[in-house]
C-alpha cells in the first residue's frame, strides 16, 4: 500500500510540475498601459515648449481654438517693439509682402497664424494682415490666450 501510495503522490506532484512549466498564454497589459500613460504624461508638458516663435505678450480671449491641420502651421509674429518676425527669422517691413509670396507658392494651405503683442497698436495689426493678404494668404488666424474675458462678462466702468 505505501508504494501505491507514493506512485499516485508522484503523479500527481508530476502534474503540478507540468502545469507550472506550460508558458503562460496571456499578456499582462499592466506595464504597457504604465509606460503609455507615461509617455502621455511626457509629450503633455514638452508639447507646449515645442511651439516655434517668439515671446510676445498675447492678448486674452474667450475664443475657442482653431483646428488643427497636416502641415506645419506657418507663423508671423509681431513683438513689442514692431519686429516682424516670420517662423523666427525677422523680417524687414518692405520685405514682407514678397517673402510672404514666395512661401505662399511652396505651400497647398493658405492658412496663417498672426501672433501680436497686446501693446501694438491695432492700426500696425491691420496693415500687417493687409500685407498677409496681399502676400497670398486668405485664412488668417489671430492668436490669443485662453481665459479673457468673454463678451457678455464684460462691465462698465
Amino acid at each position: 500500500m505505501g508504494a501505491a501510495a507514493n506512485l499516485k503522490n508522484f503523479k500527481k506532484s508530476r502534474r503540478r510540475h507540468s502545469r507550472r512549466s506550460v508558458p503562460m498564454s496571456e499578456i499582462n497589459v499592466t506595464p504597457f498601459v504604465d509606460v503609455m500613460l507615461v509617455l502621455l504624461i511626457i509629450f503633455m508638458v514638452a508639447a507646449p515648449m515645442l511651439t516655434v516663435g517668439v515671446d510676445v505678450e498675447l492678448p486674452k480671449s474667450a475664443a475657442s481654438a482653431l483646428e488643427s491641420e497636416n502641415e506645419e502651421p506657418l507663423t508671423i509674429t509681431i513683438t513689442k517693439e514692431g519686429e516682424i518676425v516670420l517662423q523666427t527669422s525677422t523680417i524687414p517691413k518692405e520685405e514682407l509682402i514678397a517673402r510672404l509670396k514666395g512661401v505662399a507658392a511652396e505651400r497647398s494651405s493658405n492658412r496663417i497664424f498672426l501672433r501680436a503683442d497686446g501693446a501694438i497698436p491695432y492700426e500696425i495689426v491691420m496693415q500687417i494682415m493687409g500685407a498677409l493678404n496681399a502676400g497670398g494668404f486668405q485664412d488668417i488666424g489671430l492668436v490669443t490666450d485662453i481665459g479673457g474675458p468673454a463678451l457678455n462678462d464684460v462691465s462698465d466702468e
